[in-house]
């Protein structure tokens, strides 16, 4: 059993700054949770003395057996605890009764069974996803999040290196740390993996039978296709026949979405809901996100030179280049969100007419508004959503944001920022 998982060469990510604020102010124990590879437990191990692997079955049996080992140490890392639910009961009454131990918990699966732990409780939880454009190094932020949420309308410039084959190549590359590094060949052979290894086996450790691996996977395969999209479910699922088998019943598939989102392999933004101001017809469907684009262009069989619109998928990959630098862009504004305290959703009335990409709340019902855009020149087409919204919710917008993959950040003269999307940070 190794003392620590802590990684020789670690890059600090945004939530470190979330959880070392949180220990600081007193948290005594806090849980990780997100996709398989995401980096949980080498942000953990960085502030562990011991780590406990639970996948590993020798130091589940170990743990089974005597579940106070987990109690020793000032800081305590409990890796993949889903394996062994009531390790976190254990962790839930050490705290309730005044341990000093500093415990960290990580999970790649929500609740494995309701019941078999207590909620919540004193354990902090803590959201992770792959990494953010800031994250990867691609271009220092002049444009921050917090700073567009605080309403103040903070100056908007910069320039930014990056370019649309930039981005392309980010899609593919992935933002898991472990993989996102690899050759080329490497790193398409370990997504395909990691896509198999879901379908093969993480499902089934979830407690879901799957009897036909063949179908989910066209199933994921359609759900990588409706990107960024509200496609119905029922769309979705016909889109996963695709003449190589029967459709699967839809008593199959709705248990496969439950499960994909309890492993956070499915990472869907809910529908936003004006509080104060209450806008008619708004769409409840939540829009559809992978944990990593990069797990869609797997699945759909695309390279950043097909996103580009070159080689022989280059009509597959031109088709989803938009979705995808929207998805990109998606899981980069979450985590500067929740770095914020805020909360993202979506807009879009039940007939389309008018949509906004994000909105990023507040605590206090207050916005920005952020769409999406794969152009660099922004015009008043680009942005008529927000000025509608502007109109709707009045004050409570407190600004509205365009992300390209442009060169240079600025304020239009009707107040709408554009902002190339290397360059807003949290």
């Amino acid at each position: 059993m190794p003392p620590t998982l802590r990684a020789p060469l670690y890059r600090r990510r945004v939530i470190d700054e979330e959880l070392d604020a949180l220990i600081g102010q007193g948290a005594s124990a806090i849980a990780l949770v997100g996709a398989k590879a995401v980096g949980k437990s080498a942000t953990a191990a960085e502030r562990a003395a011991i780590a406990f692997a639970l996948d590993d079955p020798a130091v589940r049996s170990l743990i089974e057996a005597e579940p106070a080992l987990l109690l020793g140490g000032d800081s305590v890392l409990i890796d993949e605890w889903q394996h062994l639910p009531q390790s976190w009961d254990v962790v839930r009454r050490a705290v309730d009764a005044g341990a000093e131990t500093q415990f960290l918990l990580t999970g790649s699966a929500s609740q494995t069974n309701p019941g078999t732990h207590s909620g919540a409780g004193p354990i902090l939880v803590l959201r992770m996803r792959p990494q953010s454009l800031v994250e990867r190094g691609l271009a220092e932020p002049t444009v921050s999040l917090g700073a567009l949420l605080s309403g103040e309308l903070p100056p908007v410039t910069g320039t930014c290196e990056v370019t649309l084959s930039g981005y392309a190549a980010e899609i593919v590359r992935s933002g898991f740390p472990g993989i996102r590094d690899l050759s080329p060949r490497l790193r398409r052979g370990q997504l395909a993996g990691y896509v198999q290894r879901v379908i093969d086996r993480d499902m089934a450790e979830l407690g879901r039978s799957v009897r036909n691996p063949a179908a989910l996977e066209r199933w994921l395969r359609a759900y990588a296709a409706s990107s960024a999209t509200t496609a119905s479910f029922e769309t979705i699922r016909d889109a996963a026949t695709s003449g190589q088998g029967e459709k699967p019943a839809r008593t199959t598939t709705i248990p496969y979405r439950d499960a994909l989102e309890r492993l956070y392999v499915l990472d869907p933004i809910p529908a936003w809901m004006p509080r104060a101001r209450p806008i008619n017809q708004v769409a409840a469907a939540p829009k559809h996100h992978l944990a990593d684009p990069a797990l869609a262009t797997t699945l759909l069989g695309i390279d950043e030179t097909n996103l580009l619109g070159r080689g022989a998928a280059a009509s597959k990959g031109v088709a989803m280049l938009a979705a995808l630098f929207e998805s990109l862009v998606t899981q980069s504004v979450r985590i500067y969100a929740q770095h914020n305290e805020a909360q993202v959703g979506h807009l879009r009335l039940h007939r389309g007419e008018r949509e906004v990409d994000l909105i990023v709340e507040n605590a206090d019902g207050t916005v920005v508004a952020i769409e999406i855009k794969l152009t660099a020149a922004v015009d008043d087409d680009d942005v008529k959503h927000l000025a509608w919204l502007r109109e709707q919710i009045g004050d409570d917008l407190r600004d509205a944001v365009v992300l390209t993959p442009g060169a240079s950040a600025y304020r239009r003269r009707d107040g709408i920022a554009v902002v190339p999307a290397a360059l807003l940070g949290p």
